[in-house]
């Protein structure tokens, strides 16, 4: 992968009262919901800057929440992630990013750390698209090297189901596929507690 760029791109609600993990906020409340995401999220951000080896990119919603730069860590490069579900959301951002592979992650796993973000690029060395596999039958990160050219891995996927990874995995049949290691999104107020633990 020399010579190309690599981005590294975190996928991000704007992180407004009321508007961000709702199946969080049914159990622990909105606003304990939403000073989660924002902790959470300024931490990823921090914790994933800064490094030479990638750019780094915030892709938000809704669109025009590029214009608020006050809800977003400082210094962060800002796309939109345009309308659609999340699998359309996440094919166009990966069509239009630079040159180069590209890696995706949520912005709600407290445990995603810069060694991450490193050994996903690694697998991509090798192969043609790397996932990190989530608890839940999702997926915390995802990743494509892109050449010869993008194939969309994420059509019909079942999202927010124990089917989402599988579902992908078969869109990229005949891929060489990586996965690294599994980790748990907080979406529940059960995940939330175990965190605290």
């Amino acid at each position: 992968m020399s010579g190309l760029e690599r981005h590294l791109v975190i996928f991000a609600k704007a992180p407004r009262l009321g508007r961000v993990k709702s199946r969080l906020a049914r159990d622990i409340g909105k606003v304990g919901a939403w000073a989660f995401y924002r902790r959470t999220l300024a931490a990823l951000a921090r914790r994933l800057s800064g490094d030479a080896r990638w750019t780094l990119w915030l892709a938000v919603t809704p669109d025009r929440a590029v214009f608020d730069r006050r809800v977003w860590p400082a210094g962060t490069n800002l796309i939109s992630q345009g309308d659609g579900g999340l699998g359309t959301r996440m094919a166009r951002v990966m069509a239009l990013m630079p040159p180069g592979p590209v890696v995706i992650v949520g912005s709600d796993i407290p445990d995603v750390g810069s060694g991450d973000a490193a050994a996903a690029f690694r697998a991509l060395g090798r192969h043609d698209a790397v996932f990190g596999p989530a608890a839940d039958g999702g997926y915390w990160l995802v990743g494509m090297k892109r050449r010869p050219r993008f194939r969309d891995p994420f059509t019909g996927v079942r999202w927010s189901t124990d089917h989402a990874l599988a579902d992908t995995l078969a869109n990229l049949a005949g891929a060489r596929v990586a996965l690294l290691r599994e980790l748990e999104d907080v979406d529940d107020g059960a995940a939330y507690r175990r965190r605290r633990r």
